[in-house]
């Protein structure tokens, strides 16, 4: 084990093992998980979600009172509920992004998947991403689930990530590494 990590990944994976192993034990893992990921879709989507977590003048019962509120409306698990007051009573809610983002890659694990991002330059079908999946889950010898986005910037080819490997054989590449070698002669 690395002891270069930073303390807020740390304590983020920490609290996500606490949070996956304790809704494993209650047979809650699913319904968790759904909410986890319902509410990392609100932190993205709302500016104002996201500033209430990260500004510390908030005190715990102004925060807890949110939180009740938000996971009421929303039907958060009763494990997820109080797992949002332990991370506001012990002043770590500013985590939650890092805390959620290792409580997937958990969640992912368990069910001997790996999580890949691929960046295209053009719109790649369904069967196209199948392809590429079935092909990768073979050659990793886990299954495989993609985080698709397009980035027209790459004017050709494709950037895959899984973990620390990365492939690029995006045309932008291939173009700044002639200016390098141009550069250097």
């Amino acid at each position: 084990m690395s002891n270069n990590k930073s303390f807020s990944t740390e304590t983020s994976e920490r609290y996500s093992r606490a949070l996956f192993e304790i809704s494993k034990e209650s047979g809650e893992l699913e319904k968790v998980e759904t909410d986890v990921k319902t509410f990392k879709s609100l932190i993205e989507k709302s500016l104002e979600l996201k500033n209430f977590i990260h500004n510390p003048t908030h005190n715990i019962t102004n925060q807890n009172n949110v939180f009740n509120i938000l996971s009421d409306k929303l039907s958060f698990s009763k494990n997820f509920k109080n797992f949002l007051f332990l991370l506001v009573e012990k002043r770590r809610i500013f985590f939650i992004s890092k805390i959620i983002e290792s409580f997937l890659k958990l969640c992912l694990k368990k069910r001997g998947e790996l999580k890949a991002s691929l960046i295209s330059s053009k719109e790649l079908s369904e069967t196209e991403l199948e392809n590429i999946s079935k092909e990768l889950s073979l050659s990793m010898g886990s299954k495989i689930k993609f985080d698709f986005k397009i980035d027209e910037e790459l004017i050709g080819g494709f950037k895959l990530h899984i973990g620390s490997f990365m492939i690029d054989t995006s045309i932008k590449n291939k173009l700044k590494k002639f200016q390098q070698r141009m550069l250097e002669n």
